[in-house]
């Protein structure tokens, strides 16, 4: 489900008309799960960008998530989410971290940067 801000938000034309490979759609991915696991040191709008973003490519294919974990993620943008989903959130987080070299995540969050606000 897509809140009411990023259904709206300019980042969604720019991620519909951007390619995603496997491994954006993976950082896209880690973003948020750092967003919901509170690690997240971007701006505000930012991360409303990054949300917004995340709806339009969720639905394409990567290589570190199952759909169990994108449920997951859906449960854990509830402001009622318990605590064994921001649990399983943290561990998400963890996990992908590990998975995603930093030099990839910062291309990534560089070009994100670059694509809308640049």
């Amino acid at each position: 489900m897509q809140s009411e801000v990023s259904r709206h938000h300019p980042a969604i034309e720019w991620a519909r008309e951007t390619e995603f490979s496997e491994i954006h759609a993976d950082c896209t991915t880690t973003v948020v799960l750092k967003i919901l696991d509170g690690k997240c040191k971007m701006l505000a709008g930012e991360k409303a960008a990054v949300l917004a973003i995340y709806d339009v490519v969720k639905q394409l294919p990567g290589k570190l998530f199952s759909r169990a974990d994108y449920e997951t993620i859906s449960l854990a943008r509830n402001p009622q989410a318990s605590g064994v989903i921001m649990d399983r959130i943290h561990q998400l987080r963890v996990y992908a971290e590990s998975e995603i070299p930093k030099p990839v995540m910062k291309a990534y969050k560089a070009k994100f940067r670059d694509g809308l606000f640049g």
